[in-house]
């Protein structure tokens, strides 16, 4: 078993502001419920990214705080946000409008697993405690033009979230393009996953027992 003690991960503040390294400027993004909502707080001020959430709201900024909150103005998962200058609402069905259209450059979501050929869950686990709820994650996943994944590496129990087929109801065939963890950035390519970059501490060696799937190697950290 690899001790992970030494290993600096990635909080995630830090895999927030990695995927907004791949965010091209001018982008019109979607961010899906969970860990892929705080990104909203790490947008730089000198590039244009305009956030799109499902719930109707274009121009979306950091998540509200304090004075700022509104309790009628939330994103698809119900917390406060604020509107950067310019931004619009509008109906529910206009958004999804927006996102079957192919009209979101790039959509940001949690899964529970990811395969090698791009595939997501994130919608069920066959916990019977938990709600099963897709929510807008399959149009998302199929509307936007790329779609990037933001997720803890392995499960509370260690096991690794890439997967060689998913086991868990899917949300969209080959879909992924992207894969960020609090242990490395992973890409989906033809040929399988690619490991772009991994936290220090870690080897690629220990990255790839750790994955439990092939991994290709792009960069020597």
């Amino acid at each position: 078993m690899i001790d992970l003690s030494q290993v600096k991960k990635r909080s995630t503040a830090d895999i927030a502001k990695r995927i907004v390294q791949d965010i091209p400027d001018g982008a019109y993004v979607n961010l899906g419920i969970g860990q892929p909502m705080t990104i909203s707080n790490y947008l730089p001020a000198d590039r244009e990214i305009v956030l799109h959430s499902e719930n109707g709201l274009l121009g979306m900024g950091p998540l509200a705080e304090g004075d700022d909150i509104d309790e009628e103005l939330v994103n698809a998962g119900k917390q406060p946000v604020t509107m950067v200058l310019g931004a619009s609402i509008f109906h529910h069905a206009d958004s999804f409008v927006m996102i079957r259209g192919g009209h979101i450059d790039v959509c940001v979501l949690g899964a529970f697993q990811v395969s090698v050929k791009g595939d997501i869950a994130n919608w069920r686990t066959g916990d019977p405690k938990a709600t099963p709820a897709v929510g807008g994650a399959m149009d998302l996943a199929l509307g936007a033009k790329k779609l990037f994944v933001m997720m803890e590496h392995l499960t509370k129990s260690g096991q690794s979230k890439l997967v060689t087929e998913c086991t868990y109801p899917l949300t969209a065939l080959a879909a992924v393009d992207c894969i960020y963890t609090d242990l490395a950035t992973i890409a989906v390519i033809p040929e399988g996953l690619l490991a772009i970059d991994w936290v220090e501490g870690l080897s690629f060696e220990a990255l790839q027992e750790l994955s439990g799937v092939p991994l290709k190697r792009l960069l020597k950290n």
